[in-house]
């Protein structure tokens, strides 16, 4: 009797386990097929091909659903991203309906009553059996803690109404990324002939110049979805989530190819690796490589990164295929500002003469143009006043704010003093050969040597145009000046460098004094160099007090005329 019962109780376990397996697996098999029902009726469309089925009026149909449009064509039911998509352009295309609400709910409420019925069933089911005995300490399992909201990835595309003609004084920059641009428009031009476009752009440039605005008004003019992240967002405090943050993006921008990735402040992620450790930043910065060596020009995602920090990021992001152009963005010049400040002006009303504004607002970002603007529109506003006069803008001048730090103005003794020093520089830069675009009153970018093997001749050049500003303001008024800082460490660092690494002192065992020696030497031949060519270098800062900037061609054509 016993073992009857023994037996009884073994087969009506077994019946029950059996029950309940196949019972669940008939649930799941249920909310599988409606699940597939539910989803799975339409195919993933990229960008492009959405854009050639509306641009050639393929679309029968649309529906709007919470996360996707739904589009019909020829008999087949495709989606993407509902951001991605211009609805007012698609209403005149074809007839839009919002996603069947009614038959959707019902789906929905069945699914979850099914599954509240299967859960209840298990739940019921587990109370009439036996206690399981609690496990010992050490047998308990944690469970990885759940990353919180704000670290989850959302990576939403926008689409750009900015154009070129929505930023001023940019000139030089837009025809650097007119044939970006084309590219974008009209890929297959290019791909017929056997170009490769660049798969990066890096925008390089102060704060406050418009680096972001810049990326908008291509994505703008390319009509092309734009994808904005800012490079502390990849910073994640969570090991690989910067790295999976890589990866949806560039995933995404494929998806709705051709598009753009702008990356804001890449040094936040692409310093250098080494130093001080970070590994979830240096597996961020890898996969950010991976993603850009793995994609070809073709697919039509252009990455726009933008720093003001270059000489901080890693040598493997700038090498070539990944950003192949760089574009200097440098603050405006007076013609600049001038247009900066009539596009500012255009809805206020105001008695100033813009050449005027452009005068006294040397060393102003378009940034700090535009809270110059409205700082004087509101002083004016404030005195009860009709029309923003000039007397407003000399008001708030000093009270201008970029960020948290005073715009750099220039008093009228500062300008010459900088006119003078910078035109040493390009002086110098002329007459040694170092290249140079353009060098300006508030700064200017001097080329680096682009070369594998670099003479000691070469490297006195380089010196020697650092050196050149801080020889002239002793040669022209006796004294030294704080502006010289940034040239003066660059020139000290190339000599001790040119010593210390490359045997190029007097002895191959070099110390700290043959850099001074260099140094000496440089600085006493610039200065007799500048007292023989004074008349000339004074026109040259004439002229770029007058121009705000000056080019080789200017040098030469001015010093035909003096000597």
């Amino acid at each position: 009797m016993i073992m009857k019962s023994k037996k009884r109780g073994i087969l009506q376990n077994f019946r029950k386990k059996l029950f309940i397996t196949l019972f669940s697996f008939f649930i799941l098999l249920l909310l599988l097929a409606l699940f597939v029902y539910k989803y799975e009726r339409a195919s993933t469309i990229d960008y492009a091909t959405y854009k050639t089925l509306l641009q050639n009026k393929m679309i029968d149909e649309a529906k709007v659903g919470d996360r996707y449009v739904y589009i019909k064509s020829g008999g087949s039911e495709f989606k993407l991203p509902k951001e991605a998509v211009d609805l007012k352009e698609l209403y005149k295309i074809a007839p839009v309906r919002s996603e069947d609400v009614d038959s959707q709910t019902l789906i929905d409420i069945f699914m979850l009553v099914i599954l509240g019925f299967f859960i209840g069933f298990i739940i019921f089911y587990l109370r009439r059996q036996q206690r399981e005995p609690i496990p010992l300490k050490h047998e308990i399992q944690i469970a990885p803690m759940e990353q919180p909201e704000e670290f989850k990835s959302k990576i939403v595309p926008q689409v750009s109404d900015v154009t070129f003609n929505d930023v001023a004084g940019i000139d030089e920059v837009k025809e650097e990324l007119e044939e970006i641009i084309d590219f974008l428009k009209n890929p297959q031009k290019y791909l017929d002939f056997g170009v490769r476009m660049p798969k990066g752009v890096l925008l390089v440039g102060p704060p406050g110049v418009g680096k972001t605005l810049i990326a908008k008004a291509v994505a703008g003019e390319a009509s092309v979805p734009f994808f904005y992240q800012s490079g502390s967002a990849f910073v994640q405090i969570y090991v690989g989530m910067g790295a999976k943050r890589v990866r949806e993006l560039f995933k995404k921008a494929k998806e709705m190819a051709p598009s753009i990735i702008f990356i804001d402040e890449i040094d936040a992620v692409g310093k250098a690796r080494g130093g001080l450790r970070n590994d979830e930043r240096e597996a961020t910065l890898n996969q950010l490589l991976t993603e850009m060596d793995g994609f070809e020009g073709a697919e039509g995602v252009i990455v726009i990164g933008a720093t003001n920090k270059i000489e901080v990021l890693d040598e493997a992001l700038l090498r070539p295929g990944r950003f192949d152009r760089r574009i200097f963005v440098s603050l405006p010049n007076k013609e600049e500002r001038k247009k900066i400040l009539d596009i500012y002006l255009q809805k206020i009303p105001h008695s100033v003469d813009v050449e005027i504004l452009a005068h006294m607002s040397v060393g102003f970002s378009g940034a700090a143009l535009a809270s110059f603007v409205n700082e004087a529109a509101l002083h004016a506003l404030r005195k009860g006043k009709k029309i923003v006069e000039l007397e407003d803008f000399e008001a708030v001048k000093e009270k201008v704010l970029f960020g948290k730090k005073k715009v750099l103005a220039y008093s009228e003794k500062e300008k010459e003093i900088q006119s003078i020093y910078q035109a040493a520089k390009a002086l110098a830069a002329y007459w040694y050969g170092i290249e140079f675009d353009k060098l300006s009153l508030i700064g200017g970018y001097i080329k680096e040597i682009d070369k594998e093997i670099l003479s000691k001749s070469e490297y006195l050049a380089k010196i020697k145009v650092y050196l050149a500003g801080y020889a002239a303001l002793q040669v022209i008024y006796d004294e030294e000046f704080s502006n010289s800082a940034g040239d003066l460490k660059s020139a000290k660092s190339l000599a001790e460098e040119m010593v210390t690494v490359y045997g190029m002192g007097e002895h191959l065992y070099a110390d700290i004094n043959e850099a001074v020696k260099i140094i000496e030497s440089a600085l006493g031949e610039l200065k007799e160099y500048i007292q023989n060519h004074k008349k000339l270098l004074l026109t040259l800062a004439q002229y770029l007090r007058s121009n705000e900037a000056i080019s080789k061609e200017d040098i030469q054509r001015l010093s035909n005329e003096i000597l």
